[in-house]
């Protein structure tokens, strides 16, 4: 007859083992799952980075192979795409030497070249050898003596009216040129009527231009060692100081008391 206590501890062995042995399968499985399961993971991880940088790739030489021949190399297989880009580029250099070999043989096309060349050459240029300050006299008046003084342009000529400052004198045109005839020799170092002015390169003219009620207009012209403002005023003063009923002396055209309008002028 068998003991039921040792059958109970044989079953107990069997089931025990029955339960490791499947403990142990079940873990070798699932190991084994979740390597695949990793490996597969890994696999596809990498396959796409392979594939994104071959695209990228792929991207960068269709753009360099645009810029070399737009549309074109790269419908050729890749063996072929360089070969084309080198020929292509040593076509683009020769017909680059050819166009600047036209253009230099073809003057019609510089035509807008010429315009611009004559805008510039609106600008006087002046290339007269002036004596400098420091010279003696005589040698600016040497050099001046071959230049031509101011040219007088008013109405008519009238003698040198020579009064001092707050003289009463009346207001009339024959007067008031008169007076701008001696205000030309009072106020000599402004103008370039001396010989000795214009050897240093002033060669500066007032004239008179027309008389508007009680206000004065002239113009000036030339060029000026002070600044053209300066010579309106000196010349307002000058003729108010000896015809006081003259209420302004203004300049009939603004811009020739602008710098550009003195250093334009010879």
């Amino acid at each position: 007859s068998s003991n039921p206590s040792w059958d109970q501890s044989i079953n107990l062995s069997i089931n025990r083992s029955i339960d490791l042995s499947i403990n142990q399968s079940t873990n070798s499985i699932n190991q084994s799952i979740y390597q695949s399961i990793n490996l597969s993971i890994y696999l596809s991880i990498y396959q796409s980075i392979t594939m994104t940088k071959n695209m990228l790739l792929l991207s960068l030489l269709f753009c360099c192979l645009q810029m070399i021949t737009p549309g074109q190399a790269w419908l050729l297989p890749a063996s072929s795409q360089l070969t084309t880009a080198t020929n292509i580029h040593h076509q683009r250099q020769q017909t680059s030497y050819i166009t600047i070999a036209k253009m230099s043989s073809d003057w019609p096309s510089f035509q807008s070249m010429e315009d611009d060349d004559d805008v510039i050459l609106e600008t006087p240029i002046d290339n007269r050898e002036y004596a400098v300050e420091d010279d003696t006299q005589e040698r600016k008046a040497q050099v001046g003596g071959s230049l031509d003084p101011p040219k007088i342009e008013d109405p008519y000529i009238v003698d040198p009216i020579f009064v001092p400052p707050g003289s009463q004198l009346e207001l009339d045109e024959e007067t008031v040129l008169g007076v701008l005839n001696a205000c030309r020799t009072e106020l000599a170092t402004l103008f370039g009527y001396s010989a000795e002015n214009r050897g240093v390169g002033i060669t500066g003219g007032v004239d008179y231009v027309d008389m508007d009620g009680p206000s004065i207009v002239i113009t000036l012209k030339g060029r000026f060692w002070h600044e053209r403002t300066t010579v309106l005023n000196r010349v307002s003063n000058y003729l108010i100081q000896r015809i006081p009923e003259i209420i302004d002396v203004t300049i009939d055209d603004p811009y020739q008391l602008t710098r550009e309008a003195n250093e334009k002028a010879l």
